[in-house]
């Protein structure tokens, strides 16, 4: 099925009812009934910290998974239940608020779509889309809407991240040449292509897991429920797991737009996985914030970063496992990733921070745990369809920041070559990889 029948077909399943929605934030102080997909793994803390906020209700709970969709409904016991969201917006769509989406990334935008469509705002999971033509509908359909959207960055809303974008902001370092960042993790499969099928487990609908994902046999340990990150066709590599939370803060607070050039060094493409180490290099317009190019340096991956005279760090220190540097004319500050304050390094050396020179009355206070500062991007968005809040991941930021990272998957299957990117013109001027920024979506 091609993505504008997709489309079609979830405009005309939004006509069927008259629903009351709170696309522009007028819910006043009723509850706010969620609707979920995907309840398992991460969907899971999702539910979590959105049903913490005092004004929801959670009212439907979705999941391909029978057993994850038991569990999630032992919290909820008031919660109907479906494992087809396309059948639950049928049925209630009239009564549901808002929609939580986070489920695999090859679903990101059908389910999402649907509930645009439909009127519905929508906290979407990271990355918002699995192409770069799904990250621009689902912006454009937002802005025509005018609906509350977030994509789930949740430490986007952290303190040390919010310091770090006043900071640059404010000259700390002067304007910025350079960003490297890194990430070790490995969501990259550099092993045999699997052959034969495995009995699909009673608990999981096959046909709706893969959704508008082409036809594939089940494979034990493959796909459901782990590892579907690694495998092109469900998920977008470690670049689009950690790559997405630690480029947010530097994309944000260098206010960057999308790169005119990426070079992606990795294993030459097999079809199927994604490589297990990718360095990536982006050149962007410049900025207020930067000199005329911007340069970006992605590594992930085991072992990563590699070395470099420009990871050396004062005292020899060790490096964060993970996180981000910017380079600058006046100095450079470490982000590390996440939870750690950034820290300034002048001529090779740590300076303290004088936070009494920079305005930073809106950042808030540190962060004390992931566990107690979690909820704030989810009731973000809720108190923002309530009118009292404005989200700051809508999808006209994260369909950037998303088109950003994508573009840096679709150089994997080009390595060592530059791709040259035509942000107006929305393709490459390599017409080879065109290809991969849509893919058909199966009927199912």
């Amino acid at each position: 099925m091609k993505r504008r029948t997709f489309v079609k077909n979830a405009a005309a399943l939004s006509s069927m009812a008259m629903f009351t929605s709170c696309a522009t934030g007028k819910l006043g102080g009723k509850k706010v009934r969620t609707a979920h997909i995907g309840v398992g793994g991460m969907g899971a803390e999702d539910l979590k910290s959105i049903s913490s906020h005092p004004n929801v209700e959670v009212y439907a709970l979705c999941d391909v998974d029978a057993d994850r969709l038991a569990q999630a409904k032992m919290l909820h016991p008031k919660a109907k239940t479906f494992a087809d969201y396309r059948v639950m917006f049928d049925q209630i769509g009239k009564n549901i608020d808002a929609v939580i989406v986070s489920t695999p990334d090859h679903t990101h935008a059908p389910a999402s779509m649907m509930a645009m469509n439909m009127d519905k705002p929508v906290y979407c999971q990271k990355p918002l889309t699995h192409h770069v033509s799904e990250a621009r509908a689902m912006n454009k359909l937002a802005k025509e809407k005018n609906l509350i959207t977030q994509m789930g960055i949740q430490v986007h809303s952290f303190y040390d991240y919010k310091l770090a974008t006043k900071l640059i902001q404010s000259g700390i370092i002067g304007k910025v040449n350079t960003v490297r960042a890194w990430s070790p993790k490995n969501w990259g499969y550099d092993g045999p292509i699997p052959t034969g099928s495995d009995e699909v487990p009673a608990n999981l609908d096959w046909n709706l897991w893969l959704g508008t994902a082409k036809q594939r046999p089940f494979k034990k340990g493959m796909y459901h429920p782990e590892n579907w990150r690694k495998i092109m066709d469900y998920g977008c590599g470690t670049f689009g797991d950690m790559g997405v939370h630690i480029f947010d803060t530097p994309y944000n607070a260098l206010a960057l737009g999308v790169p005119r050039t990426i070079t992606n060094k990795c294993r030459p493409s097999n079809g199927f996985g994604f490589p297990e180490n990718n360095f990536v290099t982006y050149e962007f317009p410049g900025t207020p914030f930067t000199t005329d190019t911007l340069t970006w340096i992605w590594y992930d991956g085991p072992g990563a970063p590699n070395p470099h005279p420009e990871l050396v760090l004062p005292n020899k220190d060790k490096l964060p496992d993970q996180g981000a540097i910017f380079y600058g004319e006046k100095g450079n500050l470490l982000l590390p990733h996440f939870l750690q304050l950034p820290k300034l390094i002048v001529d090779g050396k740590y300076q303290a921070i004088d936070l009494s020179k920079y305005d930073v009355s809106d950042v808030g206070k540190p962060t004390v745990s992931y566990d107690l500062e979690v909820h704030k991007h989810y009731h973000q968005f809720i108190d923002a369809c309530l009118g009292k809040d404005t989200c700051t991941a809508p999808f006209s930021y994260a369909a950037k920041l998303t088109e950003t990272i994508l573009l840096g998957v679709i150089a994997g299957r080009f390595p060592n070559q530059t791709l040259h990117w035509d942000s107006e013109k929305g393709s490459f001027a390599e017409a080879e990889a065109n290809q991969y920024l849509e893919g058909a979506y199966r009927e199912f």
